[in-house]
């Protein structure tokens, strides 16, 4: 079968778009193509700096032919309705045949539409696609009202060798392609995707971004080798290179001595944010790592000279970037940590929340209440706090803003600070992503969770909560990362006393400096308790997506929260993996299909009569063995239940409720619950009552799906 070759060739595309937009633009056209009934043997898409390249293997010649039968109204319908269906079928009432069924007669089209050619709605369908491609951020030309993300020059489309002819933007396709921008001449004629792809290597393109990582990763890591050096290995850099270059070239320069006093992070982050260039190390085990006063340049050139040009441009504009961090940094130790804490009273932290100043002592405070479950001096984690945010008003972090929390540690360190009060400055924003490293520290993990907590309240109180998929401020991310200290520290502590304390440190007129006016609407959230249980609501939902991977059912997280007595995440989530465990085995299975059994009579029931059947029920109104029987062994577990759970032996108490399947069982299959006697029904309902409130001791089992 013929072959699809695509490419849309531009000025340089940025590099974080590259591969979402080879994806967007497979699945558009293989979308297009399917809704057609042309379906293919494989597809492949490539991304780079000037280009976007769709290939697809065994697309058919012709679309193949239709044959519908599409039903109309009955024999002697008004005509409009008549009229209406012959317009949507496209035939005329004379090519229609008359059909029966067990109604009547009706009308029935048989449409058989013959199939194209594939160029023909290749042709058709293109330009449509490419004008979908969704960019993150496009661009107009003049003349034209298609938005694209940089100006388009030209675009190859060949089915089967042949040319497949459309316009777009002003361009009109062709078999016609260009090479590297500045080492090959000329225009590329192509038919296919082995002669396509053969040329653009002949002329300096390399076409897969996998391989070009590959390459700079290859030469990279040699040239750091025969230095007596290694890489520092950075996906992120690697991915955004290889998006900068068709043909890769990896060239090693020098930093000047006087810049290598510098924290490695000033140096890392200088080299990799501004100007895309890969660290180097020491490989000696006695130098712990250090980095090396060498960096590795991607170039997209093979330079007469070597390369000694361009990796004499890069040092110099490295030296500048390095001169400007090094001032910062001498300025930044010359003002001393006090100083910097005392700017934080003119730097607004929100419009709706005041100044950073005012929010250190409630994270003091909360930081302090939950470092009493970390076991954290007191005295470290309120110092550790005061400082938190100082580094917010350095030069360093004014230029790098990247490196928030990891100076306020250098600073803390110059003005001899203990070192644990040092690191949980460092680690108050940690872990900003799942893989990130959690603070495990005592004064680390109170400041980190602390902080969290008091940013969610204080948020959420003026209302800036996320909606939808926007979060501005991160506070899925800080509610992720409070569980993630929870749970990976196995913090034993109770949130709702701790978002009870930072409501009440929030709900005062602190924020009068910076907002004179409808205060009292703004903030009245803060005077409601209710503002807790919604941040202990979000916190559950955010917990569903960090158990998801773990295989943890989120029905069964919903099951044990909503009793609402629960908000210890350790204790939590024990619960829900005894009572996951219990429910993959035979009595659980069963157990939870009587409950639901017992629970639809009940709904039932108690609507009906408009009443609750709660409560004991009456053991001379027994009659039965089996109710006798149900009612002992009630008397039995529930009490047991209530202790093993207050114990946390979760798995002992589900082996208690395991206990009652087989009597439920029996209950259900020998007793008429509904008896024609009133009394007798009464207290049989009462009986399933108290089979709910022995399950709900657990769960509440109307939650659990499946």
């Amino acid at each position: 079968m013929p072959d699809l070759l695509l490419e849309l060739f531009s000025e340089e595309i940025p590099a974080r778009m590259q591969g979402a937009a080879a994806k967007d633009l497979e699945r558009l056209v293989v979308g297009a193509l399917s809704d057609r009934g042309l379906l293919f043997e494989g597809a492949k898409s490539f991304a780079g700096p000037r280009r976007l390249t769709l290939v697809l293997a065994g697309l058919p010649a012709r679309q193949p032919d239709v044959k519908e039968e599409k039903k109309g109204p009955r024999v002697g319908a008004p005509d409009k309705a008549i009229e209406g269906f012959l317009r949507s079928a496209g035939v005329t009432l004379a090519q229609c045949q008359k059909q029966s069924d067990a109604k009547g007669e009706f009308y029935a089209a048989v449409i058989e539409r013959k199939g194209r050619a594939t160029g023909e709605v290749l042709t058709e369908i293109l330009p449509e696609t490419f004008a979908k491609l969704p960019w993150p951020k496009s661009m107009r030309f003049p003349g034209s009202a298609v938005r694209w993300v940089r100006p388009l020059h030209g675009i190859v489309c060949t089915f089967d060798g042949e040319v497949v002819p459309f316009e777009f933007a002003g361009v009109t396709s062709g078999n016609t392609t260009f090479g590297h921008r500045f080492l090959s001449k000329g225009p590329i004629e192509v038919r296919r995707f082995e002669d396509y792809e053969r040329k653009l290597r002949d002329a300096h393109v390399i076409l897969d971004a996998a391989e070009r990582k590959e390459i700079i990763l290859h030469e990279a890591r040699q040239k750091a080798f025969a230095l007596g050096l290694e890489l520092v290995e950075d996906v992120g850099l690697l991915e955004e290179v290889a998006g900068l270059a068709e043909w890769p070239v990896v060239l090693v320069g020098t930093i000047e001595d006087a810049f290598m006093e510098l924290p490695p992070e000033i140096l890392q982050t200088a080299m990799r944010a501004h100007q895309k260039y890969f660290a180097l190390r020491s490989t000696n085990s006695g130098s712990g790592g250090k980095l090396a006063n060498r960096f590795a340049v991607v170039a997209n050139m093979i330079a007469a000279d070597g390369g000694k040009e361009i990796v004499a441009g890069n040092e110099r504009v490295l030296r500048a970037r390095l001169s400007d961090a090094k001032f910062f940094w001498d300025q930044d130790l010359r003002t001393g940590l006090d100083k910097l804490s005392g700017e934080l009273r003119s730097i607004v932290f929100h419009n709706k929340l005041g100044f950073l100043e005012d929010r250190i002592p409630r994270v003091q405070s909360v930081a302090v209440e939950v470092g009493k479950s970390a076991n954290a001096h007191d005295g470290d984690v309120m110092q550790a706090a005061e400082y938190m945010a100082a580094d917010l008003a350095s030069g360093v972090v004014g230029e790098f803003p990247s490196l928030q929390g990891v100076m306020g540690r250098y600073y803390a360190r110059a003005a001899g600070l203990p070192d644990e009060v040092a690191d949980a400055i460092r680690d108050r924003y940690r872990p900003q992503g799942p893989s990130d490293d959690c603070p495990s520290a005592p004064v680390s993990v109170a400041l980190s969770l602390g902080d969290k907590l008091e940013l969610l309240i204080a948020f959420f109180g003026v209302g800036e909560r996320p909606t939808g998929s926007g979060d501005p401020l991160g506070l899925r991310r800080a509610a992720l990362g409070a569980i993630r200290i929870v749970l990976e520290n196995g913090l034993r502590i109770r949130l709702m006393p701790v978002l009870e304390l930072a409501r009440k440190l929030n709900n005062h007129n602190g924020y009068i400096r910076l907002n004179e006016t409808n205060l009292k609407q703004t903030y009245a959230r803060f005077g409601d308790p209710a503002l807790c249980v919604e941040i202990l609501e979000f916190l559950a939902d955010r917990l569903k997506v960090a158990l998801r991977e773990k295989g943890t059912r989120h029905d069964l997280i919903d099951a044990v929260f909503s009793l609402g007595n629960e908000d210890d995440l350790v204790r939590l989530v024990a619960r829900v993996e005894a009572l996951q465990s219990f429910l993959k085995t035979d009595d659980g299975a069963n157990l939870l299909i009587l409950y639901r059994r017992a629970a639809n009579i009940l709904r039932d029931e108690e609507k009906r009569d408009k009443t609750s059947y709660d409560g004991e029920p009456d053991q001379e109104l027994l009659e039965e063995y089996e109710e006798r029987a149900l009612s002992a062994l009630f008397t039995d577990v529930h009490p047991n239940v209530i202790e093993d759970i207050n114990a946390e032996h979760f798995e002992v108490a589900m082996d208690q409720m395991a206990r009652l399947r087989k009597p439920v069982d029996a209950f259900f299959d020998k007793v008429t619950v509904n008896d024609k006697n009133p009394a007798l029904r009464q207290n049989r309902l009462r009986l399933l009552s108290r089979l709910r409130a022995t399950l709900h001791l657990v769960a509440d089992f109307s939650k659990i799906e499946g």
